[in-house]
C-alpha cells in the first residue's frame, strides 16, 4: 500500500471518529429533540401537562427500534417461512378454542359489525398469538419512546412516527389509557390487534361497555376495532376473501388483472377440487402469491379490505387461510413450495433447545422460528461449517443432535 493511499485512510479515519457522536450527545441532542417537539405537540393539541407525564423518565432513543424497523417478515420472508411461523397445527387448535371461548362475544361483534368471526380470529392470532405477545416484556416497549426514536432518526418513517407520536398522547389524554399502559410495538401497534394510534382513534370500539375503548385488555373490545376497520373500508358481509383455484397457468401472464369469476372460467381457471363458484358476477384478481409452480387464487374485494390492515399478499392471505381453517376447511390443496419437508412444533422446540445449550439462542423456546431463531440457526450453521442460510431443516435438526 503506498504512503499516499496510507495518508489518506488515516484521514478518513479522523474524520470518521471526529464526525461520530458519543451515546451521551447523541441522548442530549434526543433530549434537545423532544423539549422542541413540545411545542408541535402542543400545536396540535396536546396539553403539555400530558407530554411531558409521557416523556417522563425518556432520556435517550430505544436502539433496538431501528434494527427491528430494517426487518419486515412480510416484505422480506419466502411464502413457506412466512405460513411456518404463523400458520400451524398449534396456532389452528388455539384459535378453536378462543373461537369457543369468546363465542357470545363474537357472535355479538358479527351481529354488529357484519364481519366474519373467523377472521377476525385469524387477524387476532397473526397479530399477537392470541394476546400471548403482549405476556412478553421482549414484545412489547414504550409507545412515546419508540415512535420518538422514529421520529427523531429514521428519515424515511419520520413523518408518520410524528403523526403517530401526537396521536398517541391524545389517547392518553382522553383517558383511554395510561402513559404506563401505552406499551407496544417498535413502529406503535398497541393491544391485542395491534391498531396504530391513528387507526386507534379512527376506529376503536367501546364493546364491552365500560366507556373505553380498551383494546390492550379488552378482547371484545380489540376485536370490534378490528372489526369496525374492516367494516368501514369496505368489508362485504357473507363473501369470502378468495377461492384457491387449479388450472390457472395457462392464465399467468394475466395475474394481477381483475375480471369477473366467469371471465376466469372461460380462461379455464377452475375452483380446486371440483367446488362450485358462489356468484361468477363477482370481480376477482389472479394471484400466484408462492410463484407460478405455488397454489394460485382468485381474490375477491374482501381479500383487500384485509390488506388495509397490513398491505401485504402473504398478511392477507395467511388471515384468510387461518379464518378458513378456524371454519372447518383444511390446508391448501396445492401445497406452498418448500425447498424441504416442514418440522413439527416438538421438533423446532427441539431445535431452539438445542440451539439454547450451545449459547446461540436465549429468547424463548416455542417452536417459532422467527428472526431469533434464525440468527441462532445461521450462527451454528457456520460452526458445523455448512451454509448459513437461517433455514430449520430435518438434515440441519439431524446435524444438530451431534453436536449439541
Amino acid at each position: 500500500m503506498s504512503l499516499l493511499i496510507r495518508s489518506a485512510m488515516a484521514v478518513i479515519c479522523c474524520i470518521a471518529l471526529l464526525s461520530t457522536t458519543t451515546p451521551s450527545f447523541a441522548s442530549a441532542k434526543f433530549r434537545k429533540w423532544i423539549a422542541e417537539f413540545e411545542n408541535v405537540a402542543a400545536r396540535n393539541g396536546v396539553k403539555r401537562s400530558v407530554y411531558r407525564k409521557a416523556f417522563k423518565g425518556i432520556r435517550s432513543p430505544d436502539p433496538e427500534v431501528l434494527e427491528l424497523a430494517r426487518f419486515q417478515p412480510e416484505f422480506r420472508q419466502k411464502l413457506w417461512m412466512y405460513f411456518d411461523t404463523r400458520v400451524n397445527e398449534e396456532g389452528i387448535a388455539r384459535g378453536l378454542q378462543e373461537k369457543q371461548k369468546w363465542a357470545p362475544w363474537l357472535s355479538r361483534i358479527e351481529k354488529k359489525y357484519g364481519v366474519d368471526r373467523d377472521i377476525l380470529l385469524g387477524i387476532w392470532s397473526m397479530e399477537t398469538g392470541f394476546g400471548e405477545a403482549l405476556k412478553k416484556g421482549s414484545a412489547t416497549r414504550s409507545i412515546v419512546r419508540s415512535l420518538a426514536t422514529l421520529a427523531y432518526q429514521d428519515r424515511r418513517r419520520r413523518k408518520f412516527a410524528r403523526s403517530q407520536l401526537i396521536a398517541a398522547m391524545k389517547i392518553v389524554q382522553a383517558g383511554h389509557v395510561s402513559v404506563e399502559g401505552l406499551q407496544g410495538s417498535w413502529a406503535g401497534a398497541m393491544g391485542h390487534t395491534q391498531f396504530i394510534p391513528t387507526s386507534y382513534r379512527a376506529y376503536g370500539q367501546d364493546m364491552d361497555g365500560d366507556g373505553r375503548k380498551n383494546i390492550w385488555t379488552s378482547v371484545p373490545d380489540a376485536l370490534a376495532t378490528a372489526a369496525q376497520l374492516l367494516r368501514k373500508n369496505g368489508w362485504r358481509t357473507g363473501e369470502t376473501w378468495g377461492y384457491e383455484v387449479e388450472n390457472a397457468g395457462r392464465a399467468y401472464t394475466q395475474r394481477n388483472r381483475s375480471k369477473s369469476i366467469g371471465q376466469w372460467a372461460k380462461l379455464g381457471v377452475r375452483r380446486v377440487a371440483g367446488r362450485k363458484w358462489r356468484n361468477t358476477k363477482q370481480r376477482a384478481v389472479l394471484k400466484f402469491p408462492a410463484g407460478k409452480n405455488g397454489p394460485a387464487f382468485l381474490m375477491t374485494k374482501n381479500f383487500f379490505v384485509i390488506k388495509r390492515y397490513n398491505n401485504s399478499d402473504k398478511y392477507a392471505l395467511a388471515v384468510g387461510h387461518l379464518a378458513d381453517r378456524f371454519g372447518g376447511s383444511g390446508d391448501f390443496i396445492n401445497p406452498v413450495p418448500r425447498p424441504f419437508p416442514k418440522l413439527s412444533f416438538d421438533q423446532r422446540v427441539e431445535v431452539q433447545q438445542r440451539l439454547a445449550r450451545m449459547g446461540l439462542y436465549k429468547s424463548d423456546i416455542d417452536g417459532k422460528i422467527g428472526s431469533g431463531t434464525r440468527a441462532a440457526i445461521r450462527k451454528a450453521q457456520i460452526q458445523m461449517k455448512l451454509n448459513p442460510t437461517g433455514f430449520v431443516s430435518p438434515d440441519f435438526l439431524r446435524r444438530l443432535r451431534r453436536v449439541s
